[in-house]
């Protein structure tokens, strides 16, 4: 599993998952509040698995 989750990204994805989940344990959300495991997950991983099909990768690309 190689990286494809840049720093931007994750820290995007994180505070996502994290106001979804918080949204979804207030009740203020209904079942789809339940898609911030999966940002969370994919953030704390730095690996997306949509990106692997779709070519993406939002890592910072190595200098030759």
């Amino acid at each position: 599993m190689k990286a494809n989750v840049g720093g931007v990204d994750r820290i995007v994805r994180i505070t996502a998952g994290i106001v979804l989940l918080a949204l979804f344990a207030l009740d203020t959300t209904r079942w789809w509040g339940l898609i911030g495991i999966v940002l969370l997950a994919t953030g704390l991983l730095s690996w997306c698995p949509l990106y692997l099909p779709l070519g993406m990768s939002t890592c910072a690309r190595e200098k030759k």
